[in-house]
């Protein structure tokens, strides 16, 4: 049904919509090839190209056609001016008549034939311009990996470590707050999709649950994060003095959205577990090195501390920045540890 529209329409009408659409879908189609690396998407854009350039070619043959017409109408007619007339019968009037022959009728000229092909390039152009930029603000196919979300736990029964701490923090909230569209672009791997999320209501060891310590972590395929609140009494000052005594490197004292911060980096613990009916599990081992961000959990650093920790099993790290730009992002989701 389309094929015979199209073959309904003026030449001039019909061949600038067919390149406007093959060019708009071909060029679409070759960058998505390039994007994805699809072999078979970048064949049909060079069919749309090849099929578009074809019918580019005719409309220049047709153009020329126009400013340059036929000169066989004119030649004929200069050979019956020039041909010989008999001499025994001289006709003067006939000659005249000859030389004042009427030439072939010139073809009328199609007055709108541009305006048609301005106003179908212009309405197609709008079309294009709708399918290139269609793709972004609607949602992905099905086919499209979705990243992992939090699970949901409003209904978990907190400790009551979190009952007895004045405005605190749950892991679902931490994980929301860290889950974000953006994280694996501010990691500096914008291609890459969250794998696995998750969230507890910890309580920090050694403190009997008596100190609440939820946290959240987010892995991709090269980098993990994880965010922990910790709602103790120790300020991030006197944290920097136990990390003089401990096996910490790289520490480094700044301050991050007007509150005390400290970076430094230590290696994570790597525990195997035999499930086996041969016995236990192996010794706890030297993981790859992770960096971490602390922060106060307020201005004031009356105690408690927010770590965001980075880290890979390929033991690389990203930049500094990466830590801070996340923290810019987390922190003003996590309520300022109010005066007690």
């Amino acid at each position: 049904m389309l094929g015979f529209l199209l073959r309904l329409l003026p030449f001039w009408v019909r061949e600038p919509l067919l390149i406007a659409v093959g060019s708009v879908l071909g060029v679409r189609l070759v960058y998505l090839a390039v994007r994805d690396h699809d072999q078979g998407v970048a064949g049909f854009g060079v069919v749309f190209l090849v099929f578009t350039a074809i019918r580019v070619h005719a409309v220049i043959r047709a153009l020329r056609a126009r400013r340059n017409p036929s000169p066989t109408a004119s030649a004929d007619g200069a050979a019956v001016d020039a041909a010989p007339q008999p001499q025994a019968q001289p006709q003067p009037q006939a000659q005249a008549v000859t030389g004042s022959r009427p030439r072939p009728d010139t073809p009328e000229k199609e007055h709108n034939a541009w305006g048609q092909a301005v106003a179908a390039v212009a309405v197609f152009g709008a079309l294009g311009a709708a399918l290139w930029v269609g793709p972004r603000f609607m949602p992905s196919g099905d086919n499209a990996p979705k990243p992992a979300s939090c699970s949901g736990g409003a209904h978990e029964e907190l400790p009551k470590a979190y009952k007895n701490t004045p405005r605190p923090v749950t892991g679902e909230e931490l994980c929301k707050a860290l889950n974000r569209p953006d994280l694996a672009e501010l990691l500096g791997t914008p291609e890459e999709t969250a794998t696995t999320v998750s969230s507890t209501n910890n309580t920090a060891p050694l403190t009997d649950g008596k100190v609440a310590q939820p946290e959240a972590e987010v892995t991709f395929d090269t980098y993990t994060v994880n965010v922990s609140a910790t709602y103790n009494e120790l300020s991030t000052g006197q944290y920097v003095k136990l990390m003089k005594f401990g096996d910490e490197k790289d520490v480094k004292t700044l301050t991050v959205l007007g509150r005390p911060a400290v970076l430094s980096s230590d290696h994570t613990m790597k525990l195997e577990i035999n499930l086996g009916s041969g016995g236990s599990g192996g010794p706890v081992e030297e993981g790859p090195l992770a960096r971490t961000l602390s922060v106060a959990l307020d201005r004031k650093d009356r105690g408690g501390y927010c770590d965001i920790t980075v880290w890979s099993t390929s033991g690389a790290l990203p930049n500094d920045s990466a830590l801070l730009n996340i923290a810019e992002k987390v922190l003003p989701r996590i309520p300022e540890r109010p005066a007690r």
